[in-house]
């Protein structure tokens, strides 16, 4: 059906249900003598007289009512699929894909989902857990979760927590024989645990700063993890020095399993950004869970 078709029978719909060209024409904000044109366009089309018109009512003709008994549910579903679609422009809904550190969708994804997402049933949450970083566009994601430093420039970066620091522990244990380091140099003699990236498969290099000195110090040691958890459970028996967020052993340090060293050289710097391209037009969902996430601190 071609679009003119479908716009001539929703004017012989309108005429019929009015039984008057006058108001047919002001609902349809048209002209009389443009209405008729239409319905005559659309009976030559047909071959069949549709309305009989008086010079006081417009009645449907026998042909007319058959089709009318077609059109009305159809044009009527038509519109309540178009309300529909209207709704999910406004109403909260849909799927939404992001690419994110562990660490970040334990500790700032997750608790804010836990939130929002029993009072929005129909948005539905996606989170891919990857070290490395994806290109969203390519991969068709909606969204990433990086620390700040590690967002592309052309995205638009909306901050969702706090700074965050890595910082240097041992066990009590571990340091009732070894003295305790001073400087990052001091590092080589100790036992380290290493951190193997999944994204590069590299082992990664300790980053520290000190008044504007960055080191990036590698390490050595009997045990490489790519799991941070298990660096945490190496650490805590004594099997070496562990460089984490500080978040993940703050339980540690209180409780005294664990002894942080070398903190003047772990300062903070920017955390968690929710990233997306500058181009793209936020859903309605997507708007409201940016908003969850937007930190406030």
């Amino acid at each position: 059906m071609r679009r003119e078709e479908l716009v001539d029978l929703n004017a012989f719909l309108v005429v019929a249900e009015e039984q008057s060209f006058t108001r047919a024409a002001a609902r349809l904000s048209t002209s009389q003598s443009s209405l008729s044109h239409t319905i005559r366009r659309l009976e030559t089309r047909l071959g069949v007289r549709l309305l009989t018109r008086t010079t006081r009512s417009v009645a449907a003709t026998e042909a007319g009512e058959r089709l009318l008994g077609t059109l009305r549910p159809a044009l009527d579903s038509i519109g309540s699929e178009l309300d529909a679609l209207r709704e999910l422009r406004v109403k909260p809904a849909g799927t939404i894909r992001i690419t994110t550190a562990e660490h970040a969708a334990v500790t700032i994804l997750w608790p804010a989902l836990q939130k929002l997402l029993p009072d929005y049933p129909d948005i539905h949450v996606e989170l891919s857990i990857d070290s490395g970083l994806r290109d969203i566009v390519s991969e068709r994601f909606d969204a990433g979760v990086r620390l700040g430093e590690a967002v592309a420039k052309d995205m638009v970066a909306v901050r969702i927590g706090p700074e965050v620091r890595m910082i240097v522990v041992g066990a009590p244990s571990y340091f009732a024989t070894r003295p305790v380091p001073q400087t990052p140099h001091d590092l080589a003699g100790h036992q380290c645990i290493n951190l193997r990236m999944r994204s590069s498969g590299g082992l990664y290099a300790w980053e520290m700063e000190k008044d504007g000195h960055e080191l990036r110090v590698r390490v050595e040691g009997q045990l490489a993890f790519n799991e941070v958890e298990m660096i945490v459970r190496a650490a805590k028996s004594g099997f070496g020095l562990g460089f984490v967020m500080e978040d993940r052993v703050q339980e540690d340090i209180a409780a005294g399993r664990l002894v942080s060293v070398l903190d003047d050289w772990c300062p903070p710097f920017a955390g968690y950004h929710l990233y997306y391209p500058s181009r793209r037009q936020p859903s309605a969902a997507f708007a409201l869970l940016v908003e969850a996430l937007r930190y406030r601190g």
